[in-house]
């Protein structure tokens, strides 16, 4: 299926880059991303799955109540463990109907439910992972230069079909 083979695409880029950096660079402050860390957004990008994953038993995904693990965004050697995790649950999932719940509201916690799907919500998953991906590779070159990200690093698929297509129209 393209879903499992885009998700594992993205999972194994942030798993290769989780294996390249430093324990101090993966916890080090990027001046340009406001002092986060690339630890801080691969817990943001990682925990999303794993809401994802718990609504698979609850039949509710609610990306609002995530840990925010702090383990996971200061060791690398965790979060690397987790991605490779994910990696395995992904393969063996089925789609499913799950209720989406979200909650827009600062002053309170007022739920709304939307009915989803295990597919849809994966697909999102891949498009949030792909925008914090972009955002890493920022703090990447700023902090850990040395890592050898793929070109396509937190770029969407739509704009790599779209710059391919550029390229074939300019080469004619």
């Amino acid at each position: 299926m393209h879903l499992y083979k885009a998700c594992t695409t993205i999972l194994n880029q942030l798993a290769n880059l989780v294996s390249q950096i430093s324990e101090e660079d993966f916890k080090k402050p990027s001046p340009t991303l406001n002092g986060s860390t690339i630890g801080q957004h691969l817990r943001h990008t990682i925990e999303f799955f794993l809401c994802l994953e718990k609504g698979l038993t609850t039949g509710i995904v609610n990306y609002d109540k995530r840990d925010h693990d702090q383990a996971i965004e200061n060791d690398k050697f965790i979060a690397h463990s987790i991605i490779q995790n994910i990696s395995v649950a992904v393969k063996n999932m089925e789609d499913r109907s799950l209720t989406l719940e979200v909650c827009y509201h600062v002053e309170n916690e007022d739920f709304t439910t939307l009915p989803t799907s295990y597919w849809r919500e994966l697909v999102y998953n891949i498009e949030h992972a792909v925008h914090h991906m972009a955002i890493m590779k920022i703090g990447v070159r700023e902090i850990a230069p040395y890592i050898e990200l793929p070109k396509d690093f937190g770029i969407a698929i739509s704009t790599i079909r779209h710059q391919q297509s550029d390229c074939v129209t300019v080469s004619k």
